[in-house]
Formats: C-alpha cells, structure tokens, sequence
C-alpha cells in the first residue's frame, strides 16, 4: 500500500534548527529573546484593540478575548500565547520545533494555563479542516520559504469575520541598518543571524499576499524602539517593524487606520517616509515600496555601501519633493 504523500510545507528546517537551540532560552527576559520580550507589551496593546474592534468587545475587560479561538503560528516558547489565554481567549500554539514547543508546555503548565501546544505546521492544520476566530502571525513571515503559499495556508485556517494579524520587518536600507546590523551585530539584542535581509517582506508584498488568499487588510501600523525612553512605542513609520491586520469576509472596506487618499502629500510622506511613492506620485497603501535591491547572502555588511537602483532614487527624489 502506497504510502500518502507528506503535505508540502513552507517550513525553513534551518530556521527550525537555529531556533530549537535556543529553547531552554524563551522565559529568560534578560536572554537572547529579550527584544521579543521588550516588544511584546506593544504588540499585544495593538492587537488587542484590533479585536476588540472586530469582535465589539470592550478593551477594558481582563476577559475581552473569552470565546474567541485563536491560532498562534510560530508560537516559540509562548510568549504571545500566554497572555492571550489570560484574557480568555481559546488557544492554540503551534510550532515546528519539538523543543520549542516542550518548552512552551513546561511555561504554561507552571503558570496554571491551559494551551493547546502542538508540534505542527500551519499547512497541516488547514489540511485537517481546522479553523479559528484569530491567527497569528508575528515574527514569523521573515522565516518561511515562501511568504505567498504561507499566507495562503493561514487565510485557510480563517473562519468567515476572522482575521490574520501579522508583524514583521520591512525590507529596506533603514531595517537592515537597525533591525539587522544594529539590532544583532553591534547591541547584540538578537543572535547573529536571526534575519536574512533578502527574505524580509515589505508591507505591500504582505497585503499582496493577503489579498490572494482572500483577505482584506483593514489595520496596519509601524513600531519603532524609543532609546531614550527605553521602549517600544506605535507609529506611522514603517520602515522598519509593522504590523498588520486583515479580514476574512470579502467585501470588507479596503482601509487602513491612516489611508494615504485624500492625505497631501506632505502628509502621506510623512506617513510613508518615502516609500509611498510610484513615479513622483502618492499613491495608495498597495503600492508602498520602492525597494532597494536585497544583498548577497553572507554579504550583508559589504552591501551596506551599496548604491541604491535607479528606481529606488527615483522615488526617493518624488519623497523629497513632497516633502517640500
């Protein structure tokens, strides 16, 4: 009897591998996941409004996530998963690592939570029929091999009126100075390597491929590290980390919270620091990158000196201009 084919998977086993050794690691706030930590008050405060919004609950209730169903994807040591359980949400962590995930169990059982914790990939769920209120997806898009078939696969794990709440890093000269170089080779707030800058996602390739799985973005926002204040804070520069928001249901109002139309275009570079810009003209969020050319692999300081397309220059000069 033949064997049934393994589902495909947008798994990188490298990624897998360098995240599996640090495992014992996840709990430790002063350890290698001390930025996740730092970051993490912020990204729950956003997302937390998000629902709410979508699912008319109160932001003041300690309980506004109770009924929900919430997948999170990637879910490491369960850093995001936890606080979400204590604010009655239904979840469950899933991620590839084995230790990872042991890891996560040991956390929740010592806290007296109850998380459904799996060693599991998001396309095996969605092969399994299974579906959810909320997915999320945080820093995990800038680790799969293929951003377009993981979306896809997470749209599927949907149920109608849900959403899919991402965060991650942008893919330009700004994200690689401070999220790469800065963040792991000079401060050391990440291990070496942790990112690749040529698999960084822009935000319009991540709408993009929400809106090829069927979803609408409805919320997107930028957040950026505060040194003087000693911490992470919301804005509209995306240059570096954003995060997003989108729908299930069809149909739903093609917006964001700071829609570029009707902005002029002072405002909507400002919003966009330049990258809001296709041939001299401000144009709307799905057509916000003029991107720069991503570096050789092992490579990545030398391109630092790198000189940007011609493209890239030519949108920076439409930036400027607006700005005037």
């Amino acid at each position: 009897m033949a064997s049934r084919t393994a589902e495909p998977t947008t798994v990188d086993a490298a990624e897998v591998a360098r995240f599996s050794a640090l495992a014992s690691t996840w709990w430790d706030a002063d350890g290698p996941m001390r930025a996740l930590h730092r970051l993490n008050p912020t990204r729950l405060s956003w997302l937390k409004v998000q629902l709410c919004k979508r699912f008319a609950r109160d932001t003041k209730d300690a309980s506004a996530l109770a009924g929900l169903r919430m997948l999170d994807i990637g879910c490491g040591g369960g850093i995001l998963a936890e606080p979400l359980a204590r604010m009655g949400a239904e979840v469950t962590g899933i991620d590839p690592s084995p230790e990872t995930i042991a890891a996560a169990k040991h956390h929740a059982a010592a806290g007296g939570l109850t998380i459904d914790y799996r060693a599991a990939t998001a396309e095996a769920l969605a092969e399994a029929g299974e579906r959810f209120d909320v997915v999320t997806i945080l820093e995990v898009v800038e680790h799969v091999t293929d951003v377009a078939s993981f979306v896809a696969a997470c749209a599927r794990l949907v149920k109608p009126g849900g959403l899919v709440i991402a965060s991650t890093i942008n893919r330009t000269m700004k994200a690689f100075v401070l999220a790469i170089v800065g963040a792991e080779y000079v401060l050391g707030w990440l291990p070496r390597g942790t990112h690749s800058y040529d698999k960084l996602v822009t935000p319009s390739e991540l709408a993009a491929a929400f809106g090829a799985a069927g979803l609408t973005v409805i919320a997107e926002t930028g957040v950026m590290y505060v040194p003087f204040a000693g911490e992470w804070r919301l804005t509209a520069d995306m240059d570096v980390n954003y995060m997003m928001a989108a729908g299930r249901t069809q149909g739903d109002l093609a917006t964001v919270n700071l829609p570029l139309e009707g902005r002029s275009k002072s405002a909507a570079a400002d919003f966009g620091r330049g990258y809001h810009c296709a041939s001299g003209a401000i144009t709307p969020p799905q057509n916000r990158h003029c991107g720069f050319d991503p570096p050789p692999r092992g490579r990545l300081l030398h391109w630092a000196g790198r000189v940007p397309s011609r493209a890239t220059a030519s949108c920076a000069r439409s930036a400027l201009s607006a700005r005037v």
